[in-house]
């Protein structure tokens, strides 16, 4: 016997989806009545069904031959056939009922109906239908002409035709069906008008009354009870009650009075009085102490709705899946291009910046490097009002593989590109336009979200493009491409050492930037100063005094060749035309491997944040305090009407106040998937003299891929996320011994990562199959929480962004070129009451289990240290045998010499003692 083929989940979700496809358009076909048209039922009809039937559609059906008059029994036979899969299957009770032989299909070109084929269902649609082809088309025109000129005609009352109406009247039509039951009731005449009242009595008692005729147990009869089914439920006791006031005419009255003052005397004798002093006396520590309470905590607090989001992050599960809201798509490139690098606008709300570059390999880039000259090189900004049109384009010399706006002045743009070179904009000019997008003119602070849908976008919009302000130049920059940017905070500054000193501008003036030449470079965007100045410069006060390496030693700014000087277009902002092809790195860090020749390739660096900034626990965060600090500069400098990057001063001065206590140290993820823990702080080499890069701190060797996310936590400064090859990492500053947390292998290679804004325990996963896996630490550790689809290609980048306390977004970029705008449920945004602290607590924990696990290590190495030890001591021990040890062992030595020669000679024949032969065999 054969056995059972079983059926493939494919196949099993087809036919499901078919079946549910067919259910719907029979509801469809169901629903035509409601239309007006109920002998009408719009099928599909696909290929197979048409060359079965002959209906082909533009061959056997035309304009000409719309229709054609199928049998009956053919449709009959075809649904014997094929079941559900006939495409009559959503109409096939109203084939079954028809009471004619042929059925009338027409071919709905002009999808009229919604598909392409429509089938009349009874005899009066199908004459309809023929009767409406008959009419000529000129008795049309004559009508719709004669209908134009309107002549009154009176009503002419003709003669009542039946066409068998009255038999569904009359069968619809009530009836009574028994005889009515009259009751006369009458008084005497004397008691007309008088009041009527109502009461109980016993008719039994009572002549002439009704009589009851009340049940009774027939004992002749009985019906034994053999099942019983009961349902029951508990409910509690429900009672509704409802009062109304008695209302009364509305009257529209006023009273106006005046305060009852005391006359002066006695308002003075009342203020000098024993009994208002001793008030006072009593009553103003409770007053005091109920201001200090006031001010202490909000008495006006909404305990049950603190406790009812509490419940509803851990509680409800049912809303926890990021919802699609919007997406973006560049449809005017003529490149394949993919996404580099997100970020949302600081301060304009529903503003997004992405940076696209070509999907092309080396060896590509290399063949189509003629084409590849024709197309610019773009950061698009992308508007919610817009999301077909960018609202601006930045032009770069190539491909942008990462940008960061300027903390100090977000009109300020710095990107990577792939050829090594920085860029610098400046969209000062241009942000009132984008500002004013979408309150058509009017500034508002907080313009609210549309949908795309309620939007109509302008098609004759012309694109915005915007020209670079500076390039760093080609020879002194990086050789290959910048992976990663950073702006260093307005709060220091550093000098080509890596010492760090106050920084009085209160701007942001210098950045830092890895590259895939194994070389991390700081630069900064002040002229520099001219070298005479340098020399004169005192060399024992200024941070430049250790200045040893004579080859990074500033000079004045080189004047450009005059084959080189290009005449700047009035279009571009003139704020570092100082920097423009003569830009230089400040200082170059390249961190070497030890013994051998090579470097280490970093991919993605981390920064320490800002220690002079005042860190606040629970909901405010260290981002929002960066945001509010940003807006309040910005709002400043636009009412005084300063810009400070217009005429910024000459380099660093000699004055400044070193910072001794600043951590130099940060985090770099390389492309072999090393975590490397190093100083940018140079230390002077004992044999050449000369300033080197410190060897790294520390280095560890967990990600199997190269690290593309390297970020630190915006609620705990010293907890670091790394992401890279299969597997993520979470690290704690000046812990040496290994992460806090490393996961497992991944199905698929995670290829982007980024904190929650809002929960400290929760972080977003992006992998190269398009899902999403969403970590929460509070749920579970060792798996994501969660995995969501977001498109079939790899994700590229994530970047969460807070539009409000009740709504949050999340951008995710893929290799398609496509920004997925994604809004993020309740459970992923707000916290619970002390998740903060949980999550610190579980980071300590971890720290403790890891002490633990070293100190363990240590005493197993002990340990084995020790046995290693008692054996070799062991082995070399020379026991010491006692005299009557020796004599009893050479005896019994003497008497085994013995027994085996008495054995030999016994064996030989030489001897008769058996005896001790038999004993010793």
């Amino acid at each position: 016997m054969a056995p059972k083929t079983k059926k493939s989940p494919q196949k099993k979700h087809k036919k499901k989806a078919k079946q549910t496809a067919l259910d719907t358009e029979e509801e469809e076909a169901m629903n035509m009545e409601s239309m007006g048209h109920p002998e009408i039922y719009p099928l599909v009809i696909t290929t197979k069904t048409q060359e079965i039937f002959s209906c082909r559609a533009e061959e056997d059906m035309t304009d000409e031959q719309q229709y054609k008059l199928i049998r009956k029994e053919d449709i009959l036979a075809d649904l014997l056939n094929r079941a559900a899969v006939s495409d009559f299957h959503p109409v096939k009770r109203i084939v079954r009922e028809y009471p004619g032989e042929e059925l009338l299909l027409v071919y709905d070109k002009d999808f009229k109906y919604g598909h392409n084929f429509y089938l009349v269902g009874t005899e009066e649609g199908k004459e309809n239908y023929f009767k409406a082809l008959e009419v000529p088309e000129e008795q049309e025109e004559l009508k719709d002409h004669a209908q134009e000129v309107y002549i009154y005609k009176p009503p002419v009352s003709k003669p009542w035709i039946s066409f068998g109406s009255e038999k569904e009247i009359e069968e619809e039509s009530v009836k009574e069906s028994k005889k009515r039951v009259t009751y006369m009731i009458s008084r005497k005449r004397s008691e007309f008008g008088a009041p009527v009242f109502f009461h109980d009595q016993n008719a039994s008692r009572i002549k002439d009354a009704y009589t009851e005729c009340p049940s009774y147990e027939d004992k002749n009869y009985v019906l034994t009870q053999v099942e019983k089914d009961v349902g029951l439920q508990v409910i509690p006791d429900i009672k509704g009650t409802s009062t109304q006031t008695k209302w009364a005419f509305p009257k529209n009255a006023t009273t106006q009075y005046y305060a009852r003052e005391f006359p002066e005397l006695e308002r003075e004798a009342l203020l000098q009085s024993k009994s208002l002093a001793d008030f006072l006396g009593n009553v103003s520590t409770s007053v005091e102490i109920g201001l200090q309470q006031n001010e202490i905590m909000n008495t006006f607090v909404d305990d049950w709705k603190n406790l009812a989001q509490e419940e509803s992050t851990f509680g409800d599960k049912t809303d926890t899946h990021l919802k699609e809201y919007q997406s973006f798509t560049d449809l005017h490139s003529t490149m394949e291009k993919m996404i580099t690098c997100v970020s949302w606008h600081p301060t304009i709300h529903g503003l997004i910046v992405v940076s696209v570059a070509v999907r092309l390999s080396y060896e590509e880039r290399v063949h189509f490097s003629g084409k590849l000259l024709l197309q610019p090189s773009l950061i698009l900004f992308w508007s919610f009002s817009d999301p077909i049109h960018p609202q601006l384009m930045l032009e770069s010399p190539d491909d942008i593989f990462c940008f960061e706006f300027c903390p100090s002045d977000p009109n300020i743009i710095a990107g990577g590109c792939i050829n090594g070179q920085i860029v610098l904009w400046d969209i000062t000019a241009h942000v009132d336009n984008i500002e004013n997008i979408k309150s058509g003119g009017s500034r508002t602070k907080k313009p609210t979200l549309k949908p795309m849908f309620l939007l109509e976008p302008d098609s004759n919009k012309e694109a915005m493009y915007i020209r670079h302000c500076a390039v760093s130049s080609i020879e002194n920059g990086h050789r290959k491409v910048i992976t990663d940017i950073h702006w260093l905070p307005d709060s220091f500054e550093i000098n080509r050492m890596g010492s760090v000193f106050e920084n009085r501008n209160g701007i942001s003036c210098q950045l830092v930037t890895c590259s895939a030449d194994c070389t991390i470079c700081f630069w900064d965007i002040r002229p520099q100063k001219p070298a005479s100045a340098a020399a004169a410069a005192p060399t024992s006060t200024g941070p430049g005094t250790a200045t040893a390496d004579t080859s990074n030693t500033q000079q004045a700014v080189p004047e450009k060749k005059k084959e080189e000087t290009i005449q700047v277009p009035f279009d571009v902002p003139s704020t570092f035309t100082h920097l423009d092809l003569a830009w230089k790195p400040l200082s170059r860090i390249k961190l070497s491997k030890g013994d051998t020749n090579l470097d280490h390739c970093p991919t993605k660096l981390s920064l320490g944040e800002d220690p002079l900034l005042c860190r606040v626990q629970g909901t405010s965060s260290m981002h929002i305090l960066l945001k509010e600090k940003m807006l309040n500069q910005i709002r400043t400098l636009k009412a005084a009407e300063i810009y400070p990057y217009q005429n910024l001063e000459a380099g660093m001065a000699n004055t400044l106040k070193p910072i001794d206590d600043f951590c130099t140290k940060f985090f770099v993820g390389t492309e072999e998937g090393e975590v490397i823990y190093t100083d940018w702080k140079m230390e002077r080499d004992s044999e050449t003299g000369r300033f080197m890069p410190k060897k790294p701190v520390n280095l560890y060797t967990v990600h199997d891929g190269a690290v593309h996310t390297i970020q630190r936590s915006p609620f705990y400064n010293d907890i670091v996320l790394t992401v890279g090859g299969w597997n993520v990492a979470i690290w704690k500053e000046e812990v040496m011994t290994g992460p806090l947390l490393q996961t497992c292998c991944a199905p698929k290679r995670y290829t982007a990562g980024h904190w929650s804004l809002t929960r400290p325990g929760v972080f977003y996963i992006g992998r190269e199959d398009g899902y999403v896996d969403i970590w929460d630490l509070l749920e579970k550790t060792h798996e994501p929480t969660q995995s969501q689809n977001i498109c079939i290609t790899m994700i590229t980048y994530i970047k969460p962004w807070t539009f409000s306390s009740k709504q949050q977004f999340i951008a995710i970029a893929d290799y398609y070129g496509t920004l997925h705008i994604l809004e993020i449920p309740w459970t992923l945004s707000h916290p619970s009451f002390n998740e903060v602290s949980s999550v610190n607590y579980y980071f300590e924990r971890e720290v403790k289990h890891l002490e633990y696990v070293q100190q363990r290590k240590t005493i197993r190495e002990q340990e084995k240290t020790d046995m290693a030890l008692e054996l070799a001591r062991k082995k070399a021990k020379v026991y010491q045998k006692t005299r009557e040890v020796m004599e009893a062992e050479l005896r019994l030595e003497f008497e085994n010499y013995l027994d085996l020669e008495k054995s030999i000679l016994f064996s030989l024949g030489l001897s008769k003692d058996t005896e001790k032969v038999s004993t010793w065999i």
